[in-house]
């Protein structure tokens, strides 16, 4: 595996050279427009100079190609499982919803999961449990047992969110990679902390909050729901106790100030796989700086199509891996 993993990072260094960078980010935000940001994408090779693809269009083939690109270098997808397993979550959250409420789930599913989201449809349509993977098995009857009984769809939620963090977090604590642990283990406290913050501002009860964290390592989830069940400023208070100090600016500011900083601060520990010449780590380190770069092209043509000023979009564009 380790010869695998040296031919992909040696693919992998080629293509961070064609990363967009910070100065590259900025000039697409002073594009004049969507059509101008557009050209410049196209500049730069994006969308395979197919001038004839739309905003979502062309993110959709940028994301295709990362993902066949990496299929290329490493066939095996289980690898990529911390990344993709979340797809799974939202998809059966989408499906529960449909069969009770007996509707179409066109539009909705995330096609990058480890399930096919439409044969995931089906088996909860036919009441099929035993059709679904196994980590879904049980929580696909649950789930709708819950929806059925309560028709809380908050609940419903919460259900599938909590067990799709404490997956990720076993994921992390299998791996062997300090990047993935580290991914892991963010993923989850910082759900947590968004869990918190959105807790204490409608009033939820601690019962509610509890039942919706999941246990990490960085974070004491007991403490942080006994702060959440009390007021904002308990839930600020506490964080600056713990290794989230840093962020306490950035959530008391928004959670899309917070959602930045979680970005920004992957990206730092990412940048330390630029000098490893093998391994796991730069791998998983270009996966996640591509859709970071995905995910501020998609922010800027938003913007661009709504007329959002380029200061807004500014202060909300996360930082480049290179």
């Amino acid at each position: 595996m380790q010869q695998d993993y040296t031919y992909a990072v040696a693919r992998i260094r080629f293509r961070e050279t064609k990363l967009l960078s910070d100065a590259d980010i900025a000039s697409l935000n002073a594009a004049p427009d969507e059509g101008a940001a557009m050209r410049l994408l196209r500049d730069k090779g994006w969308g395979d100079n197919t001038a004839d693809l739309d905003a979502e269009e062309l993110l959709a083939s940028e994301r295709e190609k990362l993902w066949d690109f990496i299929g290329e270098v490493i066939p095996e997808k289980e690898a990529f499982s911390f990344l993709n397993v979340p797809s799974d979550y939202h998809n059966l959250k989408v499906a529960v919803k449909c069969v009770i409420r007996d509707i179409k789930p066109e539009g909705l599913f995330l096609y990058n999961a480890p399930t096919d989201p439409d044969a995931l449809y089906e088996a909860l349509k036919m009441r099929d449990y035993e059709a679904l993977p196994e980590h879904l098995r049980e929580l696909g009857k649950d789930a709708t047992s819950v929806l059925l009984q309560t028709s809380d769809g908050q609940l419903c939620d919460i259900v599938i969110d909590k067990a799709c963090m404490e997956h990720i977090r076993r994921l992390g604590k299998e791996a062997e990679n300090e990047i993935v642990q580290k991914y892991c283990e963010l993923f989850v406290a910082s759900a947590d902390i968004k869990i918190a913050v959105r807790s204490a501002k409608t009033g939820k009860s601690i019962d509610f909050i509890r039942r919706a964290m999941a246990e990490c390592d960085t974070l004491d989830a007991q403490k942080l729901a006994q702060a959440a069940s009390l007021s904002y400023s308990d839930i600020i208070a506490y964080l600056s106790t713990t290794e989230y100090s840093s962020a306490v600016e950035a959530i008391s500011t928004s959670m899309s100030a917070f959602e930045k900083w979680c970005d920004d601060h992957l990206t730092a520990l990412l940048r330390s796989q630029k000098w490893e010449p093998f391994g796991f780590g730069p791998v998983v380190a270009y996966i996640l700086a591509r859709e970071n770069e995905i995910k501020a092209v998609r922010l800027i043509l938003s913007a661009k199509h709504n007329g959002i000023p380029e200061e807004i979009v500014k202060e909300r564009l996360r930082k480049m891996y290179v």
